[in-house]
């Protein structure tokens, strides 16, 4: 049987998105299983891959050369839901790479439930948000995407600390800031099926920014460091982009995520939006 580090380089090397999100269910569905059996499965070890197998398409851009188009007609909100569909692709595969890429790291069991249960429940968006753009008339790889995700992910292989500084608690928890407004576009359109995709996603993704502050506060508490100025120095480290308000400060609260944790980083990674 295989490891639970194996399953999760079975998803990385995994091209196409919606056979990799059915082996990333599968594969958290045995997991799951066997944390209830008397023999649970063993992490084990395997070597994943410096970035994850992909499609052909979409095409994949430097950030700055990706089309935009606004999101007040059909078109525009097909791009919206076509990058948040790139996002979650992006997000199977970092959950497992974690779960695969530190094995070396000793962690409690709970670490990979929490890991494993983000992989699969970013695989139920992803297939969401395929199933949207599809009953629009269109599908994921229809457009150009960008590879500014899985840059964290490289920039933090050898990081555990820094990975989950920079993956759930500034990436993911940007969308918990950016989704309210999604939400409130889709509801004006009238698009019931794309708004009850993002609802789902909202209300889950909290306890992914959740899962990150907790694991990143445990091992500082194992190391006896401060949580707070850690964070700061990685993420200044790590993030290429910048934290700018406005912030969803109620749901990074529920996240785990306390005021003094992000906005210190404001004036000195780009300052307040314009």
């Amino acid at each position: 049987m295989l490891s639970l580090a194996q399953m999760a380089v079975e998803v990385l090397t995994t091209a196409d998105g919606r056979a990799k999100t059915a082996l990333s269910h599968q594969h958290a569905a045995s997991w799951r299983a066997a944390r209830t059996a008397a023999a649970p499965l063993e992490i084990g070890h395997a070597t994943p891959p410096q970035r994850p197998a992909r499609p052909e398409k979409p095409e994949l851009l430097d950030p700055r050369d990706v089309p935009r188009r606004g999101p007040g007609t059909p078109q525009g909100r097909i791009a919206l839901l076509h990058a948040v569909a790139h996002i979650e692709l992006n997000a199977v595969d970092l959950h497992w790479d974690i779960i695969a890429r530190f094995t070396d790291t000793p962690m409690p069991l709970g670490f990979y439930d929490d890991w494993v249960q983000a992989a699969d429940d970013e695989s139920k968006h992803f297939n969401l948000l395929c199933d949207c753009l599809e009953a629009m008339g269109s599908h994921y790889g229809a457009l150009p995407a960008h590879a500014f995700m899985w840059q964290a992910a490289e920039d933090t292989a050898t990081d555990l600390l820094g990975r989950l500084a920079v993956v759930p608690m500034v990436l993911e928890a940007r969308g918990l800031d950016v989704t309210p407004g999604m939400i409130a576009l889709f509801t004006q359109a009238k698009e019931t099926q794309a708004l009850a995709a993002l609802n789902i996603i909202y209300t889950e993704e909290v306890a992914h920014v959740a899962y990150g502050s907790k694991w990143f506060n445990w091992l500082c508490g194992r190391a006896g460091d401060d949580p707070k100025e850690v964070f700061h120095t990685l993420v200044r480290r790590y993030f290429h982009g910048n934290l700018k308000p406005p912030f969803n400060d109620e749901k990074r609260a529920e996240a785990g995520m306390p005021l003094d944790f992000y906005w210190p980083l404001v004036d000195a990674m780009g300052g307040p939006a314009s």
